[in-house]
């Protein structure tokens, strides 16, 4: 599985850092940071996480 966050639609909500906390962060700064290429047993947390972003800005390519 790998992790694709569009950053030009990204505006750093934080929703998905919520939804998967092992995947997705936010720096000291407020920005997003994220693990490309999280462990397949994530896949539900990350699917959740593209849910819930408010634009959309997360996709999942296997």
């Amino acid at each position: 599985m790998k992790v694709v966050v569009d950053m030009n639609k990204c505006q750093d909500h934080g929703q998905c850092v919520f939804a998967a906390p092992d995947v997705f962060q936010l720096d000291a700064d407020g920005h997003l940071g994220y693990v490309a290429e999280p462990a397949d047993a994530l896949r539900e947390e990350v699917e959740e996480a593209a849910d819930v972003c408010p634009l959309q800005a997360i996709r999942i390519e296997d």
